[in-house]
Protein backbone atom coordinates (compact mmCIF):
# COMPACT_ATOMS: atom_id res chain seq x y z
CA UNK A 1 0.00 0.00 0.00
CA UNK A 2 1.38 3.56 -0.53
CA UNK A 3 1.74 5.55 2.40
CA UNK A 4 0.49 8.79 2.86
CA UNK A 5 2.02 12.01 2.90
CA UNK A 6 4.02 12.70 5.81
CA UNK A 7 1.02 15.24 8.14
CA UNK A 8 2.91 16.17 11.29
CA UNK A 9 0.27 17.41 14.05
CA UNK A 10 -2.88 16.93 11.39
CA UNK A 11 -6.20 15.87 12.18
CA UNK A 12 -9.47 14.52 10.15
CA UNK A 13 -12.02 15.93 12.04
CA UNK A 14 -15.25 13.61 11.71
CA UNK A 15 -18.61 13.83 13.58
CA UNK A 16 -17.36 11.70 16.50
CA UNK A 17 -14.22 13.47 16.64
CA UNK A 18 -10.57 14.17 15.34
CA UNK A 19 -8.93 11.03 13.87
CA UNK A 20 -5.23 10.49 12.54
CA UNK A 21 -5.73 10.68 8.56
CA UNK A 22 -3.90 7.48 8.32
CA UNK A 23 -7.32 6.20 10.13
CA UNK A 24 -9.89 6.71 7.12
CA UNK A 25 -8.72 3.79 5.01
CA UNK A 26 -10.70 3.80 1.45
CA UNK A 27 -12.31 7.51 1.21
CA UNK A 28 -14.95 8.51 -0.90
CA UNK A 29 -15.08 12.56 -0.38
CA UNK A 30 -18.88 13.56 -1.45
CA UNK A 31 -21.87 11.63 -0.79
CA UNK A 32 -25.00 12.18 1.27
CA UNK A 33 -25.65 10.01 4.74
CA UNK A 34 -28.65 11.94 5.65
CA UNK A 35 -29.96 14.54 3.49
CA UNK A 36 -32.92 16.41 1.95
CA UNK A 37 -32.66 17.67 -1.71
CA UNK A 38 -36.15 18.01 -2.06
CA UNK A 39 -35.92 22.04 -2.53
CA UNK A 40 -35.06 21.04 -6.24
CA UNK A 41 -38.92 20.45 -6.92
CA UNK A 42 -40.22 23.73 -6.38
CA UNK A 43 -44.05 23.64 -4.99
CA UNK A 44 -45.05 20.07 -6.71
CA UNK A 45 -43.01 20.97 -9.94
CA UNK A 46 -45.12 24.04 -11.00
CA UNK A 47 -42.96 27.10 -10.43
CA UNK A 48 -40.94 28.14 -13.59
CA UNK A 49 -37.16 28.23 -13.17
CA UNK A 50 -35.27 30.97 -15.32
CA UNK A 51 -31.38 28.92 -16.02
CA UNK A 52 -29.50 26.81 -13.58
CA UNK A 53 -30.65 27.18 -10.18
CA UNK A 54 -28.18 25.17 -8.80
CA UNK A 55 -30.82 22.81 -7.39
CA UNK A 56 -31.20 21.81 -11.40
CA UNK A 57 -33.87 24.03 -12.90
CA UNK A 58 -36.23 21.44 -13.33
CA UNK A 59 -39.59 22.91 -12.06
CA UNK A 60 -41.67 23.49 -14.97
CA UNK A 61 -45.30 23.13 -15.80
CA UNK A 62 -46.23 19.95 -15.83
CA UNK A 63 -49.07 17.44 -16.53
CA UNK A 64 -51.17 16.33 -13.74
CA UNK A 65 -50.00 12.46 -14.67
CA UNK A 66 -46.61 13.67 -13.61
CA UNK A 67 -47.22 15.70 -10.54
CA UNK A 68 -49.38 12.42 -9.15
CA UNK A 69 -45.89 10.25 -9.56
CA UNK A 70 -43.85 13.33 -7.90
CA UNK A 71 -45.79 12.02 -4.57
CA UNK A 72 -45.20 8.40 -4.97
CA UNK A 73 -42.88 6.12 -2.69
CA UNK A 74 -40.08 4.88 -4.41
CA UNK A 75 -40.97 1.04 -5.77
CA UNK A 76 -39.74 -0.82 -8.73
CA UNK A 77 -42.22 -0.13 -10.85
CA UNK A 78 -41.29 3.59 -10.67
CA UNK A 79 -37.55 3.31 -10.18
CA UNK A 80 -36.70 3.89 -13.74
CA UNK A 81 -38.50 6.87 -14.59
CA UNK A 82 -37.18 8.29 -10.99
CA UNK A 83 -33.79 7.43 -11.66
CA UNK A 84 -33.97 9.20 -14.83
CA UNK A 85 -36.52 12.05 -13.95
CA UNK A 86 -35.34 12.85 -10.36
CA UNK A 87 -38.88 14.25 -9.89
CA UNK A 88 -39.95 12.42 -6.37
CA UNK A 89 -39.90 13.51 -3.31
CA UNK A 90 -39.53 10.47 -1.41
CA UNK A 91 -36.56 9.52 -3.71
CA UNK A 92 -34.79 13.27 -2.55
CA UNK A 93 -34.93 12.74 1.21
CA UNK A 94 -32.46 10.15 2.68
CA UNK A 95 -34.38 10.81 6.48
CA UNK A 96 -33.83 6.99 7.65
CA UNK A 97 -31.09 6.50 9.89
CA UNK A 98 -31.78 2.67 9.42
CA UNK A 99 -30.90 3.21 6.30
CA UNK A 100 -28.07 5.06 6.26
CA UNK A 101 -26.73 2.47 9.19
CA UNK A 102 -27.51 -0.61 6.89
CA UNK A 103 -25.88 1.27 3.73
CA UNK A 104 -22.82 2.10 5.25
CA UNK A 105 -22.28 -1.17 6.88
CA UNK A 106 -22.30 -2.77 3.79
CA UNK A 107 -19.73 -0.64 2.80
CA UNK A 108 -17.18 -1.32 5.87
CA UNK A 109 -18.12 -4.97 4.53
CA UNK A 110 -16.73 -3.98 1.51
CA UNK A 111 -13.38 -1.97 2.51
CA UNK A 112 -14.48 1.47 2.98
CA UNK A 113 -13.76 3.29 6.14
CA UNK A 114 -14.82 6.86 6.01
CA UNK A 115 -16.96 8.85 4.05
CA UNK A 116 -17.37 13.09 3.79
CA UNK A 117 -21.56 14.12 3.73
CA UNK A 118 -21.16 17.26 1.99
CA UNK A 119 -25.07 17.87 3.25
CA UNK A 120 -24.55 21.66 3.44
CA UNK A 121 -26.56 23.96 5.47
CA UNK A 122 -30.30 23.61 3.07
CA UNK A 123 -29.41 19.67 2.55
CA UNK A 124 -31.21 18.23 5.33
CA UNK A 125 -28.19 18.68 7.47
CA UNK A 126 -28.14 16.40 10.64
CA UNK A 127 -25.40 16.83 12.83
CA UNK A 128 -26.96 14.29 15.46
CA UNK A 129 -28.27 12.02 13.24
CA UNK A 130 -24.47 11.57 11.45
CA UNK A 131 -23.17 11.15 14.60
CA UNK A 132 -25.11 8.01 15.32
CA UNK A 133 -24.79 6.77 12.17
CA UNK A 134 -20.97 6.53 12.35
CA UNK A 135 -21.62 5.34 15.50
CA UNK A 136 -23.33 2.09 14.53
CA UNK A 137 -21.74 1.70 10.97
CA UNK A 138 -18.31 2.04 12.34
CA UNK A 139 -18.04 4.23 9.01
CA UNK A 140 -15.93 7.91 9.66
CA UNK A 141 -18.43 10.61 8.33
CA UNK A 142 -16.92 13.86 8.18
CA UNK A 143 -19.90 16.80 7.87
CA UNK A 144 -19.92 19.47 5.86
CA UNK A 145 -21.34 23.09 6.72
CA UNK A 146 -21.90 26.49 4.78
CA UNK A 147 -25.05 27.09 2.04
CA UNK A 148 -25.96 25.25 -0.77
CA UNK A 149 -27.62 26.70 -3.85
CA UNK A 150 -29.99 29.64 -3.95
CA UNK A 151 -33.25 27.45 -4.07
CA UNK A 152 -32.26 26.21 -0.65
CA UNK A 153 -30.96 29.25 0.92
CA UNK A 154 -32.95 30.33 4.21
CA UNK A 155 -34.89 33.43 4.99
CA UNK A 156 -32.84 35.90 5.88
CA UNK A 157 -29.33 34.79 4.44
CA UNK A 158 -29.50 37.45 1.65
CA UNK A 159 -29.19 40.13 3.97
CA UNK A 160 -26.50 38.30 6.19
CA UNK A 161 -22.81 39.86 5.60
CA UNK A 162 -19.66 38.07 5.07
CA UNK A 163 -18.09 38.39 7.92
CA UNK A 164 -21.42 36.73 9.33
CA UNK A 165 -21.56 33.93 7.70
CA UNK A 166 -18.01 33.12 7.89
CA UNK A 167 -18.08 33.26 11.78
CA UNK A 168 -21.00 31.15 11.49
CA UNK A 169 -18.71 28.56 9.36
CA UNK A 170 -15.88 28.81 11.53
CA UNK A 171 -18.15 27.71 14.43
CA UNK A 172 -19.37 25.03 13.16
CA UNK A 173 -15.58 23.79 12.47
CA UNK A 174 -14.17 24.60 15.85
CA UNK A 175 -16.99 24.69 18.31
CA UNK A 176 -19.60 22.30 16.65
CA UNK A 177 -23.07 22.80 14.91
CA UNK A 178 -25.87 24.87 17.52
CA UNK A 179 -25.53 23.00 20.60
CA UNK A 180 -24.68 19.73 19.28
CA UNK A 181 -20.96 19.69 19.76
CA UNK A 182 -21.01 18.18 16.47
CA UNK A 183 -18.07 19.94 14.60
CA UNK A 184 -17.57 20.08 10.76
CA UNK A 185 -14.57 19.14 8.79
CA UNK A 186 -15.34 20.24 5.67
CA UNK A 187 -16.43 23.51 4.52
CA UNK A 188 -19.11 22.38 1.83
CA UNK A 189 -20.68 21.57 -0.41
CA UNK A 190 -20.65 25.39 -1.72
CA UNK A 191 -23.56 25.64 -3.82
CA UNK A 192 -23.17 27.92 -7.33
CA UNK A 193 -26.08 28.10 -10.15
CA UNK A 194 -24.61 29.59 -13.37
CA UNK A 195 -24.79 32.11 -13.85
CA UNK A 196 -23.80 32.64 -9.99
CA UNK A 197 -26.45 34.38 -8.23
CA UNK A 198 -24.71 37.39 -6.00
CA UNK A 199 -26.07 35.67 -2.51
CA UNK A 200 -24.05 32.55 -3.39
CA UNK A 201 -20.69 34.40 -4.35
CA UNK A 202 -21.16 36.08 -1.01
CA UNK A 203 -21.42 32.69 0.21
CA UNK A 204 -18.27 31.50 -1.21
CA UNK A 205 -16.36 34.65 0.01
CA UNK A 206 -17.28 33.90 3.41
CA UNK A 207 -16.00 30.27 2.59
CA UNK A 208 -12.83 31.05 1.53
CA UNK A 209 -12.41 33.48 4.87
CA UNK A 210 -13.57 30.45 6.76
CA UNK A 211 -11.27 28.15 5.32
CA UNK A 212 -8.24 30.58 6.03
CA UNK A 213 -9.10 31.19 9.47
CA UNK A 214 -9.60 27.08 9.58
CA UNK A 215 -7.62 25.63 7.60
CA UNK A 216 -10.21 23.25 6.68
CA UNK A 217 -10.73 22.07 3.12
CA UNK A 218 -12.96 23.95 1.09
CA UNK A 219 -15.72 22.03 -1.33
CA UNK A 220 -17.20 23.83 -3.96
CA UNK A 221 -20.68 22.75 -6.18
CA UNK A 222 -20.10 24.78 -9.52
CA UNK A 223 -22.63 25.61 -11.86
CA UNK A 224 -23.92 23.43 -14.76
CA UNK A 225 -21.68 25.12 -17.79
CA UNK A 226 -18.05 24.19 -18.88
CA UNK A 227 -17.13 27.56 -17.63
CA UNK A 228 -17.85 27.70 -13.96
CA UNK A 229 -15.03 25.54 -12.37
CA UNK A 230 -12.64 28.52 -13.85
CA UNK A 231 -15.26 31.24 -12.98
CA UNK A 232 -15.60 29.71 -9.36
CA UNK A 233 -11.08 29.58 -8.58
CA UNK A 234 -11.29 33.00 -9.74
CA UNK A 235 -13.45 34.05 -6.77
CA UNK A 236 -11.66 32.04 -4.56
CA UNK A 237 -7.86 33.82 -5.54
CA UNK A 238 -9.96 36.56 -5.11
CA UNK A 239 -11.38 36.39 -1.87
CA UNK A 240 -7.60 35.12 -0.38
CA UNK A 241 -8.77 31.65 -0.37
CA UNK A 242 -6.13 28.67 -0.67
CA UNK A 243 -6.90 27.04 -4.69
CA UNK A 244 -4.46 23.93 -3.22
CA UNK A 245 -7.28 23.58 -0.55
CA UNK A 246 -10.02 23.63 -2.87
CA UNK A 247 -12.33 20.16 -4.09
CA UNK A 248 -13.90 21.56 -7.24
CA UNK A 249 -16.98 18.81 -7.53
CA UNK A 250 -19.22 17.25 -10.38
CA UNK A 251 -16.62 17.85 -12.75
CA UNK A 252 -18.30 14.80 -14.71
CA UNK A 253 -20.97 16.72 -15.34
CA UNK A 254 -19.01 19.92 -16.03
CA UNK A 255 -16.51 19.07 -18.37
CA UNK A 256 -16.58 16.99 -20.67
CA UNK A 257 -13.05 17.58 -22.59
CA UNK A 258 -9.89 16.14 -20.98
CA UNK A 259 -7.68 19.31 -21.95
CA UNK A 260 -10.50 21.32 -20.16
CA UNK A 261 -9.79 18.74 -17.34
CA UNK A 262 -6.16 20.11 -17.26
CA UNK A 263 -6.87 23.32 -17.59
CA UNK A 264 -8.22 23.69 -14.37
CA UNK A 265 -6.00 21.06 -12.46
CA UNK A 266 -3.24 24.24 -13.00
CA UNK A 267 -5.37 26.21 -10.79
CA UNK A 268 -4.00 23.87 -8.04
CA UNK A 269 -7.30 23.19 -6.68
CA UNK A 270 -8.47 19.22 -6.49
CA UNK A 271 -10.13 17.54 -9.39
CA UNK A 272 -13.59 15.26 -7.92
CA UNK A 273 -15.05 12.89 -10.66
CA UNK A 274 -18.15 12.04 -7.95
CA UNK A 275 -20.62 10.36 -9.87
CA UNK A 276 -19.24 7.04 -10.83
CA UNK A 277 -21.93 4.40 -11.26
CA UNK A 278 -24.39 7.15 -12.77
CA UNK A 279 -24.63 6.22 -16.81
CA UNK A 280 -27.14 7.69 -18.38
CA UNK A 281 -27.56 9.82 -21.36
CA UNK A 282 -30.74 11.25 -19.50
CA UNK A 283 -29.38 14.27 -16.74
CA UNK A 284 -32.77 15.79 -15.99
CA UNK A 285 -30.72 19.10 -14.73
CA UNK A 286 -28.80 19.83 -17.52
CA UNK A 287 -30.46 18.00 -20.77
CA UNK A 288 -27.31 19.41 -22.94
CA UNK A 289 -24.60 17.34 -20.19
CA UNK A 290 -22.43 14.82 -22.06
CA UNK A 291 -21.94 12.53 -19.21
CA UNK A 292 -19.48 10.21 -19.39
CA UNK A 293 -19.43 6.85 -18.01
CA UNK A 294 -16.96 4.88 -15.55
CA UNK A 295 -15.09 3.60 -18.14
CA UNK A 296 -14.19 7.50 -19.43
CA UNK A 297 -13.74 8.52 -16.31
CA UNK A 298 -11.29 6.37 -15.85
CA UNK A 299 -9.45 7.22 -18.73
CA UNK A 300 -9.44 10.73 -17.66
CA UNK A 301 -7.83 10.00 -14.35
CA UNK A 302 -5.53 8.43 -16.35
CA UNK A 303 -4.86 10.78 -18.54
CA UNK A 304 -4.45 13.32 -15.26
CA UNK A 305 -2.14 10.87 -13.69
CA UNK A 306 0.31 11.34 -16.98
CA UNK A 307 -0.11 15.02 -17.44
CA UNK A 308 1.20 14.98 -13.31
CA UNK A 309 -1.70 15.51 -11.10
CA UNK A 310 -2.39 12.25 -9.70
CA UNK A 311 -1.96 13.73 -6.39
CA UNK A 312 -4.85 15.89 -7.22
CA UNK A 313 -7.66 13.92 -8.00
CA UNK A 314 -10.74 12.62 -6.07
CA UNK A 315 -13.21 10.06 -6.61
CA UNK A 316 -16.86 9.25 -5.17
CA UNK A 317 -20.63 8.56 -6.06
CA UNK A 318 -22.16 11.66 -4.40
CA UNK A 319 -25.19 9.90 -3.39
CA UNK A 320 -28.31 11.76 -2.44
CA UNK A 321 -31.37 9.57 -3.66
CA UNK A 322 -32.94 6.67 -2.86
CA UNK A 323 -32.25 5.39 -6.57
CA UNK A 324 -28.54 4.74 -5.39
CA UNK A 325 -29.13 3.08 -2.53
CA UNK A 326 -28.77 -1.21 -1.99
CA UNK A 327 -32.52 -0.95 -0.34
CA UNK A 328 -34.44 0.77 -3.01
CA UNK A 329 -32.63 -0.98 -6.10
CA UNK A 330 -29.32 0.76 -6.74
CA UNK A 331 -25.78 0.02 -6.20
CA UNK A 332 -25.41 1.72 -2.64
CA UNK A 333 -21.79 3.48 -1.81
CA UNK A 334 -20.12 0.12 -2.39
CA UNK A 335 -20.15 0.67 -5.75
CA UNK A 336 -16.54 1.96 -6.53
CA UNK A 337 -15.25 -0.39 -4.35
CA UNK A 338 -17.30 -3.68 -5.86
CA UNK A 339 -17.31 -2.15 -9.23
CA UNK A 340 -14.71 0.63 -10.27
CA UNK A 341 -11.74 -0.29 -8.41
CA UNK A 342 -11.52 -3.86 -10.70
CA UNK A 343 -12.33 -2.20 -13.38
CA UNK A 344 -9.10 0.80 -12.96
CA UNK A 345 -6.86 -2.53 -12.66
CA UNK A 346 -8.23 -4.03 -16.21
CA UNK A 347 -7.64 -0.43 -18.01
CA UNK A 348 -3.76 -0.47 -16.40
CA UNK A 349 -3.65 1.68 -13.45
CA UNK A 350 -1.74 0.27 -11.04
CA UNK A 351 -2.12 -0.13 -7.07
CA UNK A 352 -0.24 2.81 -5.88
CA UNK A 353 -2.30 5.41 -8.27
CA UNK A 354 -5.27 3.30 -7.03
CA UNK A 355 -4.23 3.77 -3.08
CA UNK A 356 -3.84 7.44 -4.12
CA UNK A 357 -6.89 8.29 -5.88
CA UNK A 358 -8.74 6.32 -2.98
CA UNK A 359 -7.12 6.55 0.29
CA UNK A 360 -3.80 9.07 0.07
CA UNK A 361 -5.44 11.64 -2.16
CA UNK A 362 -8.65 12.75 0.48
CA UNK A 363 -6.91 11.84 3.28
CA UNK A 364 -4.24 14.66 2.57
CA UNK A 365 -6.65 17.18 1.69
CA UNK A 366 -8.76 16.17 4.56
CA UNK A 367 -6.10 16.52 7.31
CA UNK A 368 -6.43 19.85 9.39
CA UNK A 369 -3.67 21.51 11.24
Amino acid sequence: MAELPALPARRVRTVLGDVDPSALGHTQPHEHVLSDMSAIIQPWGLQPVAGDSGGGGIGKELPASVRARIAEPVRLDNYDWIRRTVLNLDNLRLHSEQDATDELTLYRAAGGGAVVDSSSVGLGRDPLGLARVSRASGVHIVMGSGYYCRDYHPAGLADASVEAISAEIVADVRDGVGDTGVRAGLIGEIGLSWPVHPTEDKVLRAACAAQVSTGAPLQIHPGRHPEAPLRAMRTVVAAGGDPARVIMSHLDRTLWRPDDLVELAGTGCYLELDLFGQESSYYAFNPEARRPNDRTRIEWLRRLIEAGYGERLLIAQDICQKVYLRRYGGPGYTHILDSVIPLMRRMGMSESEIIMVTVANPATVLAMG
